[in-house]
């Protein structure tokens, strides 16, 4: 497939996809322009406005923790996604899971994040292996106290007829049952078949 053409599929994937996760106020806070960001940068830049310098001290450590819940789940989904990638296949997709996919797990994050509490947010943890093979899942964000899923973000290899292969990223919620695909984004392959996760 010539360059220009997976570059215009990419682009129309985008833009049929666009507005599927929907920010909530606060992750709109967050700086979302991606010129001056490392692709491997460890943290979430905050943008604070003049009417955050004049809150009181209580509601001040709640953005912080909530901030440092975001900055610490996506630097973790950061990595479970690089090891289930594998040395094969991480070298290959990298920069482009960077620019397109990391952006909208962390959205995905930070409006699971909206829907509790600060000190609920304590209660919440991030699975420690994905699964290799052909299964889908990256990682689960789960509550520590029931032992049940929030979300759940998964990758599934799609091969459409004449289009080679593609990695569709997207998540699922507890909302729903965890029925509902809500799309991340999807990165093309190849024509040959990709290597098994982890691998």
């Amino acid at each position: 497939m010539s360059k220009w053409l997976r570059n215009s599929f990419i682009i129309l994937v985008t833009l049929f996809t666009f507005g599927v996760v929907t920010p909530s106020q606060a992750a709109l806070l967050y700086d979302s322009s991606y010129q001056d960001r490392s692709p491997k940068k460890d943290h979430i830049e905050f943008l604070q406005t003049e009417e955050d310098y004049s809150q009181n001290d209580d509601e001040v450590s709640f953005l912080d923790g909530r901030e440092e819940f975001i900055k610490q789940m996506v630097k973790e989904a950061e990595y479970q996604s690089y090891e289930k990638f594998g040395t094969k296949i991480k070298p290959v997709i990298e920069d482009e899971f960077n620019v397109c996919i990391l952006p909208n797990i962390e959205a995905a994050i930070a409006e699971i994040a909206e829907q509790y509490p600060e000190e609920d947010l304590k209660k919440l943890s991030i699975t420690e292996s994905p699964a290799g093979g052909n299964s889908e899942k990256i990682f689960h964000i789960l509550n520590d106290e029931t032992k049940k899923d929030v979300i759940r973000f998964h990758v599934r290899k799609d091969h459409p007829p004449q289009q080679g292969y593609w990695f569709n990223f997207h998540f699922h919620t507890y909302h729903d049952d965890f029925q509902k695909h809500h799309e991340l984004g999807a990165i093309y392959w190849d024509k040959n078949t990709p290597p098994k996760w982890m691998s």
